[in-house]
């Protein structure tokens, strides 16, 4: 039995305190509900579904008479990728939930926005609240625990466990361990600290099998998706003097290869790799007249400054936002951000 007492896993004294009392707080709003649902964002990554799955667990091994439902924001299918998670045959679309829950517990997010189709099913709950690692001045909900520090969102549910003195099942540790691995970028983006590892080692200990995780999520690709990865990488340009690397799917590339728009997610890591290139963008349209985009820093420059200025968020080196126009308006609209970012920043290195 692992428990909060047993726990390897060491914050500073005041963060430990906020999150406790953060906490108790979430853990009375269950308490008091009898129906709960579980929404992460749209377009769910491997964080966002990891993380709202193993809640999902980890309430009803702690209150098992409560009725718990597991959202996904877009009226989609679960991502090819993470369908070998556990709990994954149990997601509900948001379109098609008709209750009024007790309680809405949103992860992985702190703007109401980002729940898509969601936001409907928070609008007509009692309570809410959140467990989130996203940078938010204003979070939304009746109880609210933000921690930006964490390296996943699916560390802060992890914590939770921990803080109720339940055992980590196989199923949570292999959810939450896909969480991590997958919002680190395999433990290679600046987020990753001690923490990370620290509670890696735990969930492997407690049954997290990485080998799955890497197989599915990493080494199987569909032919499909390769040739769109292709025509991506044949078209990487350059902007700033090589500091900026960006490319785009559009919606023909998606039809000509056949790939599924969800499979676009990791490519901006395929932009990320370019020499040189200290920021990256990458582009997807996602609908007529509309354009999703991954921003990725390589080093301390705040890409989020950019996402939040066109209506996007996320943390300073991995964002992401949702565009009203073509792929060229969305390019001739952020690639000056960009720009501007790295020249602020290299005016106050030299200041």
């Amino acid at each position: 039995m692992l428990s909060n007492e047993t726990c390897p896993i060491s914050l500073p004294a005041e963060v430990d305190a906020m999150q406790r009392e953060a906490f108790a707080a979430i853990q009375e709003l269950i308490e008091d509900a009898d129906t709960i649902a579980i929404c992460a964002h749209t377009a769910p990554d491997g964080d966002a579904l990891g993380t709202q799955l193993a809640l999902s667990e980890i309430i009803g091994d702690r209150w098992p008479e409560k009725q718990v439902t597991c959202l996904l924001a877009d009226n989609d299918e679960c991502p090819r990728l993470y369908r070998f998670l556990p709990g994954t045959e149990g997601l509900v679309k948001s379109r098609d939930f008709t209750g009024n829950p007790d309680l809405f517990i949103a992860v992985d997010l702190s703007q109401a926005s980002r729940l898509n189709e969601g936001e409907a099913v928070l609008n007509r709950s009692r309570k809410s609240a959140i467990m989130d690692h996203h940078p938010c001045d204003a979070p939304f909900a009746d109880a609210n625990l933000v921690r930006p520090q964490a390296s996943a969102a699916g560390i802060i549910v992890l914590e939770f466990a921990l803080y109720l003195g339940l055992e980590i099942t196989p199923d949570i540790a292999q959810n939450i361990l896909c969480a991590i691995v997958t919002d680190t970028g395999r433990f290679q983006y600046g987020n990753t600290d001690s923490e990370t590892f620290e509670c890696a080692s735990l969930l492997v200990e407690c049954g997290a099998n990485p080998a799955e995780i890497s197989l599915n999520v990493y080494q199987s690709f569909r032919l499909q998706y390769l040739h769109l990865k292709s025509a991506v990488l044949g078209r990487i340009k350059t902007f700033d003097n090589g500091r900026i690397a960006y490319s785009y799917a559009t919606a023909s590339d998606l039809e000509r290869t056949g790939a599924d728009l969800a499979e676009c997610d990791g490519l901006v890591d395929v932009v990320r790799s370019v020499e040189g290139a200290e920021v990256a963008l990458f582009l997807k349209t996602v609908a007529k007249n509309k354009v999703r985009g991954n921003l990725r820093s390589k080093g301390t420059y705040d890409v989020s400054k950019v996402a939040r200025a066109v209506g996007g968020g996320g943390h300073r080196a991995a964002a992401g936002f949702t565009f009203e126009g073509e792929v060229d308006d969305a390019l001739a609209k952020v690639l000056p951000l960009l720009e501007e970012v790295l020249h602020e920043a290299d005016e106050e290195g030299r200041s």
